[in-house]
């Protein structure tokens, strides 16, 4: 059987109606995975991501992602359909969206963010561990975020960092940031918020009706601050944006400068993900916020 019947023999068995294939195009991807869509004898489509067999964990976890994003009722996200692996290949079936949207959605994203922010747990972290990109994202719960955040984000990343051969100043910096974690939260005291987990522009969308859409998250309950502070690391999000978010749930004045050690995950991780110029970006970024500390 080929991988193409399997998922559409998988697609009917989760949908309870027969899908029959009719064709598939590429859908590109990212740096990640590749991805196509199917559509069906009925005009049915549906949007697949394609990974080796071994990655199937990472699209269980996704799936199970936007289910979490998707019971919050505050932004849509695309449906999971089934998820498995055939052929060496795993793949993870969605809702298909028609994105072509533009940018008409800023304004009510910004609002409906922060309805997904309002919804919380009483600890930090999650259910499961899921990727951030393709690297493992280790979500062990924990009622101290001050102490997830430096063992199981900059800790994990730094000394994945070490592995792949950057040491020296990079990890000297950070040895010193990592003790002085506390010093950035004196009078702040984040609630475990929902979080989309990797929301850069890539990760946005909207329908031709304007319904903002988000999708390939990395979900986790933390600090609400993390998710907006992504917005900002590439780019791609406008100034009725961060208004509309701002008046439903006002953001701590501290928010100028923990942006940064938000961002700074993100960016050790694209150093263990593609190298480069991340290294010299992310020893400036600690060294700005150890000039912070007094």
């Amino acid at each position: 059987m080929s991988l193409w019947m399997e998922v559409a023999r998988q697609v009917s068995a989760a949908t309870g109606e027969a899908f029959a294939l009719a064709s598939r195009r590429d859908a590109g991807g990212g740096c990640i995975n590749s991805a196509v869509v199917l559509e069906g004898e009925d005009g049915r489509r549906y949007f697949v991501k394609l990974n080796d067999a071994a990655r199937l964990s990472m699209f269980e976890a996704e799936a199970e992602g936007l289910e979490e994003l998707a019971a919050a009722r505050a932004v849509r996200v695309p449906r999971p359909i089934c998820s498995g692996a055939d052929e060496g290949t795993a793949y993870l079936v969605l809702e298909y969206l028609d994105l072509s949207g533009g940018g008409r959605d800023q304004e009510l994203l910004g609002r409906q963010l922060a309805q997904l922010h309002r919804r919380t747990e009483p600890r930090f972290g999650w259910r499961r561990d899921n990727t951030i990109g393709s690297t493992p994202q280790i979500n062990t719960p924990s009622d101290d975020w001050v102490e997830f955040w430096r063992r199981h984000r900059l800790g994990y990343q730094l000394a994945l960092a070490a592995r792949n051969g950057y040491g020296g100043a990079l990890q000297r910096l950070g040895e010193r940031l990592m003790q002085e974690l506390p010093a950035f939260f004196t009078s702040y005291s984040p609630a475990a918020s929902l979080l989309h987990g990797d929301l850069w522009g890539g990760n946005r969308g909207a329908t031709a009706e304007g319904e903002p859409v988000i999708f390939d998250p990395a979900v986790y309950y933390g600090d609400r601050e993390t998710d907006l502070a992504m917005t900002e690391l590439f780019g791609g999000f406008s100034g009725r944006f961060y208004d509309a978010y701002r008046e439903e749930w006002a953001l701590d004045a501290g928010y100028s400068v923990r942006k940064t050690l938000y961002n700074l995950y993100h960016v050790l991780n694209h150093l263990n993900l593609f190298g480069g110029a991340y290294g010299a970006q992310a020893q400036r970024m600690m060294e700005a916020l150890l000039s912070e500390i007094r």
